[in-house]
Order: structure tokens, then sequence, then C-alpha cells
């Protein structure tokens, strides 16, 4: 992603709206009222940061295309499915092209079918072994069949300017992970977002900060995990994301 992005802080608005106190205070309002609050505050949350940007005589950010991590099974929960269909329309009517695993079966599914009817581009990759299972969605703008599960995550990562991981198995957990260790080792500097459905991925947030608690990562690196559990807030942040500032170990061509 060429070097054109800013970094910045979280609102006021936003960490209202985030508290506890603030939820329990809106959501006791008439729905109307409180989505349109919520879309005061998400408004708030977008300018201060693009003000901030302003200030420091920055850019926006140049992410075009966001390569989406998920379950191919529906998990448990109909949250899941609502949240990878918001996120695909979400980004369709951004017009950010999705990538993501090719799978017309489960959140997947779900995910890619949303950004379709609302127009968006959607590029699947998938290994060939998976299309000869008909599980391959078939109705994509672009399906690449490659050879392996190796050859998928590196065709999706270098299509891709910023991941984002909805709820998911072993799967998902290893491809978020990967892309998240190639930015601690600086192979890119493109932002990696977990979205928060239900908690989802709280206890994995958590396993996080025992890490730097424990010395096995610096607390510099923890910056390099955004979370958010409203998808809107979460791709504002990734749009303004510029990696942190720590020690290159390796460059893309040391690889």
């Amino acid at each position: 992603m060429p070097p054109c992005r800013f970094s910045g802080a979280s609102s006021g608005g936003a960490a209202l709206a985030r508290s506890q106190h603030a939820r329990v205070t809106l959501r006791s309002l008439p729905e109307a009222v409180f989505r349109e609050l919520l879309g005061i505050l998400r408004l708030a949350e977008t300018n201060a940061v693009e003000l901030q940007a302003v200030s420091k005589g920055e850019e926006r950010s140049c992410m075009k295309t966001v390569c989406v991590f998920c379950g191919s099974r529906g998990g448990s929960r109909p949250s899941y499915k609502a949240a990878a269909e918001r996120v695909g329309k979400m980004l369709a009517r951004r017009g950010l092209r999705l990538v993501y695993g090719g799978g017309r079966v489960g959140l997947m599914g779900a995910l890619a079918d949303a950004a379709l009817l609302e127009g968006g581009e959607v590029v699947g990759v998938i290994p060939k072994a998976l299309v000869e299972k008909e599980i391959g969605h078939t109705g994509l703008s672009e399906l690449h069949i490659v050879g392996s599960m190796h050859e998928r995550k590196k065709l999706m990562a270098d299509l891709s300017d910023g991941f984002v991981a909805l709820p998911g198995g072993y799967g998902t957990l290893e491809e978020f992970l990967e892309v998240l260790s190639w930015a601690q080792l600086s192979i890119h500097e493109k932002p990696c977002g977990l979205l928060d459905v239900d908690d989802y991925w709280k206890p994995l947030s958590l396993l996080f900060d025992k890490a730097v608690a424990e010395g096995f990562v610096y607390p510099d690196h923890r910056a390099l995990v955004l979370t958010d559990e409203d998808p809107e807030l979460l791709l504002d942040t990734m749009a303004y994301y510029t990696q942190p500032k720590t020690k290159k170990w390796l460059g893309p061509q040391e690889l």
C-alpha cells in the first residue's frame, strides 16, 4: 500500500460510544433516537480523525482493497452471519474491493453474496482441492484457483491493502495471525483488524495483553491489532492507520 496513510487517536465521541455507561444510557432511548445519536457519534469519530490529520498535513489512506478472513461455517449465533452480511454491504457501499477465501458456504458465502448484491467487486482465492469439493463460489467478479493453501494466503495478502477477521475457526485464526506477524516483522505496513462480534475475539485480545505483560510481545506491537465491535468504526480506523514506529526486523526483500 502506498505510504499515504496517517494515524489518528480515538476521539471522545468514540470513547463515549464504547463505554458501558453510554451503551446503557443510549439503549434506554427510543430506537429511532438511539440510531440517530449513534450516527452522530460515528460522524464525530470520523471528523475528529480527519481534523487531526489535516492539522498534521497528512493525507487519507490509499486503502482500496480489504481482505476478510472468516469461517466456512455459520457459527451458532445469527449475529455472526448478520455481521458478515453487514461488512459485505459496507465494503461495497464504500467502493472497497473485497478479497476473501472464495467459498460459497458459511460466513464466507454470506459475506460475498452481500457485497455482490450491493454491486461490489468481490475477488475469491481458493485452492483447487476445495473447488473440486464444490464449495467454491461461482458468481464472483474474479475467482483465482491456486495450487495450495500457502499460495492462497500469499495471493490474498498481495491483493489487499488491509485485513479484517470476522468470527471463524482455526483457519481464520491462522490467517489473521500470519498477516499480523508479518506486520510485526515489517514485511508489510497494512492494518490488521478484528471485528469483535458479541465478544467473540475478547479472549484473543486478552491473550495478546497477556503476551505483552509476560514479555513476549513489545508493548508498541500491541497497537498492530485494531479491534472494534462496530464495522464502520473499524474500517474508519483502518483508513487512517499508520504502522506503529517499531524496529524493522525484516523487509520483503529479505524473505
